[in-house]
């Protein structure tokens, strides 16, 4: 392997890792339900259908490494900690809004093709 090729592929893969957290349906998940504002760990969980305590900490954690989100505790008793979206996170969230628009304007069209498929392809 050449060496503009291994310094590529070096440059590529932080990205490509950046990506792969990003595109999780968890990261999305947390990323589209902290867009409105500073949010507590349990609005996260409640809002994020189907995660689990552990999942929900393991994606803050790489959001927050990946400078996606600002977790902020308070010095309070019991400690309160609120996570808050970075403007880097700001813009791919408008981004991820038009891909939820999309998606929910297509909605219909979609769920018939799938219908359509299934049916001809019925083994």
């Amino acid at each position: 392997m050449s060496d503009e090729v291994s310094a590529q592929l070096a440059e590529a893969c932080p990205i490509v890792e950046v990506l792969d957290h990003v595109a999780g349906k968890w990261s999305i998940g947390i990323i589209v339900a902290a867009a409105n504002g500073p949010v507590r760990f349990t609005e996260l969980e409640r809002a994020v259908e189907g995660i689990s305590r552990r999942m929900l900490t393991l994606n803050l954690r790489k959001l927050e490494r990946d400078g996606l989100l600002v977790r902020t505790v308070y010095p309070t008793v019991p400690p309160r900690v609120e996570y808050e979206l970075t403007d880097m996170a700001r813009e791919l969230y408008e981004s991820l809004r038009g891909l939820l628009d999309r998606a929910q304007k297509h909605r219909g069209s979609i769920a018939a093709s799938r219908i359509a498929y299934d049916s001809g392809n019925a083994a």
